[in-house]
C-alpha cells in the first residue's frame, strides 16, 4: 500500500494481505501486547530522535512501535518521521508537536491532545481519534483511510495483530479549524465529529461515515464525498464548490448558507455590460470627483468568476451582501466602501487600503489581511470616517502587521486570528471574541473594551 509522498510505509503495514492472501491465510484477530514506557524513558528516546533530526552525533530515529505511551507528555517535541505503529497514545499530550510523515498506523489516539500539532503527510490509517482534540492541527495530505495491521507468524501465515482501531475512527473528535487539505479519509468513521471552520480542500471522503458531524463554516472545495453518509450533518455556511456528492446520503442535513457552484446572489450576467468596463468607469468616476464615469453598485452580486480586482481603485464602492469568496484583492483601494454583510472568506487582501470601510457583519474567516490599513479615513480637517467591522467574523484571519487604529471591532469574532504586530491603538474590542487569537498583552492594553 502507498504511503504519503516521500514518507515510506512501515514494514508491518507493507505486509498487508491481498484479498487472495487473506482468504488463504485466514488470519486470526489477535491484539499484540504493548510494552509500557515511563516518561523518563520516553524523554530519552525523544531527545535522541531530536538529535537525529538535527544530524547530531548520538542521534537515533525514535522507534516506538507497540508501546503503551498513554497519558505521557510529548507537547512541542519534534517527532517527524518517528515510528508509532500500533502504539497507544491514549490521553497523551501532543499539543504543538511535530509529527510530519510519522508512521502512526493503527495508533490509539483516543482523548489525545493534538491541538496545533503538525501531522503533514502522516500515516494515520486505522488510527482511533475518538474524542481527540485537533483544534488548529495541520493534517495536510495525511492518510486517515481504514487499515488493518498484519504480520507473518512462524508458519508463514498472516495474522491480524491490531484490530481495535479498524477502520479509522474520529467519532467525537474536535477538528475545529484543522487543515485537512488533500487528506484521505475514505472509509473513515467520524460520527458527531466537529469540523467547524476546518479547511478540507480536495479532501477524500469517499464512503466515509459522518452522520451528525458538524461542518459549520468548513471549506470543502473540490472534496470527494461520493457515497458518504452525511445524514443529520450540519453544513451551515460550508463551502462545497467543486465538491463531488454522487450517491452521498444527506437526509436531515442543515444546508443553510451553503456556498456551491450555483451563484450566491445575482450573477454577473445581470449587470448588462462587462464588469471590466464598469470597473474602468468607476475608477474614472472616483478620479474625476464624479464628473466622468459612473459609480459602481454591486449590491448582492456574486463576483466569483469575474476579473481580478487586485490593486484596483474601488474607493466608495457599494457592494453589501455581495460574494467575494476566495478572490484576489491584494493592494486594492476600498476606502469608504460599503461591504456590509459581504462574503470575503479566504480572500487575499494583504496591503489593501481599507480606511473608513463598512464591513459590519461581513464574513472574513481565513482571509489574508496582512498589513491592511484600517485607520480612520480623513475627509477634512475636522471630519474622519472610522472603519466599522462590528459583528464581523474574522475567525482564523491573518491580521499580522495590520493597522487597526480606532477600528470598530465591537462584537467581532477574532477567534484564532493572528494579530502579531497589529496596531490596536484605540480600537473598540468590546464583546469581541479573542479565544485562541495570537496577540501580545501590550496590544490589548491600548485598545478599548478588550477582554482576555
Amino acid at each position: 500500500m502507498e504511503g504519503g509522498d516521500g514518507c515510506p510505509d512501515h514494514p508491518a503495514a507493507s505486509r498487508l494481505p491481498s484479498p487472495v492472501e487473506h482468504k488463504l491465510a485466514q488470519p486470526s484477530a489477535e491484539k499484540k501486547p504493548l510494552t509500557r514506557m515511563t516518561q523518563a524513558q520516553l524523554d530519552a528516546v525523544v531527545k535522541r530522535h531530536e538529535m537525529f533530526r538535527n544530524a547530531r552525533m548520538g542521534g537515533a530515529r525514535a522507534t516506538l512501535s507497540f508501546y503503551d505511551l498513554s497519558g505521557l507528555n510529548l507537547a512541542g517535541r519534534d517527532l517527524a518521521h518517528a515510528d508509532f505503529v500500533g502504539s497507544s497514545l491514549k490521553g497523551a499530550d501532543l499539543s504543538g508537536s511535530r509529527l510530519d510523515c510519522a508512521a502512526m498506523f493503527a495508533v490509539d489516539l483516543r482523548q489525545a491532545n493534538l491541538e496545533n500539532a503538525s501531522l503533514i503527510k502522516t500515516d494515520l490509517r486505522g488510527a482511533c481519534l475518538r474524542g481527540a482534540v485537533l483544534i488548529g492541527a495541520n493534517l495536510f495530505e495525511s492518510d486517515l483511510r481504514d487499515g488493518t495491521l498484519a504480520e507473518t507468524d512462524r508458519t508463514g501465515n498472516l495474522r491480524v495483530v491490531h484490530m481495535e482501531t479498524h477502520p479509522t475512527e474520529a467519532s467525537g473528535a474536535n477538528l475545529t479549524g484543522a487543515n485537512l487539505t488533500n487528506a484521505r479519509l475514505s472509509g473513515a468513521i467520524a460520527l458527531h465529529t466537529d469540523f467547524t471552520d476546518a479547511v478540507m480542500r480536495g479532501c477524500k471522503l469517499v464512503r466515509a461515515t459522518m452522520r451528525g458531524a458538524n461542518f459549520t463554516g468548513s471549506n470543502l472545495e473540490g472534496a470527494d464525498l461520493s457515497g458518504a453518509d452525511l445524514r443529520g450533518a450540519c453544513l451551515k455556511g460550508a463551502v462545497l464548490t467543486g465538491a463531488t456528492l454522487v450517491m452521498a446520503e444527506m437526509a436531515g442535513c442543515d444546508t443553510e448558507g451553503v456556498l456551491t457552484d450555483t451563484p450566491a446572489g445575482r450573477p454577473l450576467s445581470e449587470l448588462g455590460q462587462p464588469l471590466e468596463e464598469m470597473l474602468r468607469g468607476h475608477t474614472l468616476f472616483v478620479g474625476s470627483n464624479g464628473a466622468e464615469g459612473r459609480f459602481l453598485d454591486l449590491t448582492g452580486y456574486d463576483l466569483r468568476g469575474g476579473p481580478s480586482l487586485a490593486r484596483l481603485c474601488l474607493t466608495m464602492i457599494k457592494a453589501p451582501k455581495s460574494c467575494f469568496f476566495g478572490l484576489d484583492l491584494r493592494g486594492v483601494q476600498l476606502q469608504a466602501g460599503n461591504l456590509e454583510e459581504a462574503d470575503l472568506r479566504t480572500c487575499r487582501l494583504s496591503e489593501a487600503d481599507l480606511r473608513g470601510i463598512n464591513l459590519r457583519q461581513a464574513k472574513l474567516n481565513n482571509a489574508d489581511l496582512r498589513g491592511v490599513d484600517l485607520r480612520p479615513l480623513v475627509l477634512s480637517e475636522t471630519r474622519t470616517l472610522a472603519s466599522d467591522l462590528s459583528g464581523a467574523r474574522l475567525r482564523y484571519a491573518d491580521l499580522a502587521g495590520a493597522n487597526l487604529r480606532k477600528v470598530n471591532l465591537a462584537g467581532a469574532d477574532l477567534s484564532h486570528a493572528n494579530l502579531d504586530g497589529a496596531d490596536l491603538t484605540g480600537a473598540n474590542l468590546s464583546e469581541a471574541q479573542l479565544s485562541g487569537a495570537r496577540y501580545d498583552e501590550r496590544q490589548l492594553a491600548v485598545a478599548s473594551g478588550a477582554s482576555r
